[in-house]
């Protein structure tokens, strides 16, 4: 074989086996088939009893079609099966791209790919169109703040909205820390001294003439307009970090940032998908 590949000018590559433990391992081994064709073509036709065993050209067109159509999707697969990273998120937009190019018939394509990717495209409709399944995703996608309602179907935006507003609603209040107070210390009275006068600023007169907030505001009104909010913020770059994104402007949405916390990292969110695991895991945050 290795001096068949010398020969043909061919990489020295071996043959890859299919594993049915590893995800496109079966891809892998018709590619590096379709590579090597001239190379087992010739050793297998050089041996009478081996012979019968050389492809047909109706073999290869059959592994042809075969790569053609599955071999985009490997990328999603590596990418999709991380753990270090929210991959939730993508789901809509691998669904997207797949609908709407990956797995889009082309004109040069056989009749044996376009009905392969008929049917994974099918077997995927099929796989995500249980409602809960959905609402889980589109969640996912709007606590994603690179996609937010990009990839939620338009007629669904305003119901995931109202359950995004539910769910905050729903959430624990935070509570906060309280101070603990030090040992007292006490000033000999001869000691104290009055501080030092303070130049008046125009910061001091702004301080004076800020408007409180509004305190009598609704916790359902502030949800709402944290959540309007987050909705016109600027497009991010699609290699940001949800999470860290997340934890740095905290401090701008306290309420959504712990719903994002509950769908893209916790294990323990109330659906169907993940109910198997418990909280636990170190995979918070914050």
């Amino acid at each position: 074989m290795g001096e068949v590949q010398a020969e043909l000018g061919l990489p020295t590559h071996q043959l890859v086996t299919e594993s049915p433990t590893r995800w496109g391992s079966r891809q892998k081994m018709i590619e590096r088939f379709l590579e090597q064709e001239k190379a087992i073509v010739r050793v297998l036709g050089s041996d009478k009893k081996s012979r019968h065993l050389v492809p047909t050209w109706q073999d290869i067109e059959v592994l042809e079609s075969v790569n053609k159509a599955v071999k985009p999707l490997q990328q999603f697969t590596d990418a999709l099966s991380g753990e270090a990273y929210v991959s939730v998120s993508y789901i809509k937009l691998v669904l997207h791209l797949f609908k709407t190019n990956l797995l889009q018939p082309e004109e040069e394509d056989t009749e044996f790919t376009k009905t392969i990717k008929r049917n994974i495209m099918r077997y995927l409709d099929d796989k995500y169109s249980d409602p809960v399944k959905n609402e889980l995703l589109d969640m996912s996608s709007l606590m994603d703040p690179r996609f937010c309602t990009t990839y939620i179907d338009p007629d669904k935006v305003e119901q995931v909205k109202k359950r995004a507003v539910t769910e905050l609603m729903s959430l624990p209040a935070e509570k906060s820390t309280p101070q603990q107070s030090g040992p007292a210390v006490q000033v000999c009275q001869g000691e104290a001294q009055p501080p030092p006068n303070k130049k008046m600023t125009l910061a001091a007169f702004f301080k004076k003439n800020v408007p409180e907030p509004s305190s009598h505001q609704s916790e359902a009104v502030k949800v709402e307009t944290e959540l309007a909010t987050y909705l016109l913020t600027p497009e991010v770059d699609p290699d940001t970090d949800p999470l860290q994104r997340w934890k740095r402007h905290e401090p701008n949405f306290p309420r959504l940032s712990n719903l994002a916390k509950k769908i893209l990292v916790c294990p323990c969110y109330k659906c169907p998908i993940r109910e198997a695991f418990q909280c636990g895991r170190g995979h918070c945050y914050m």
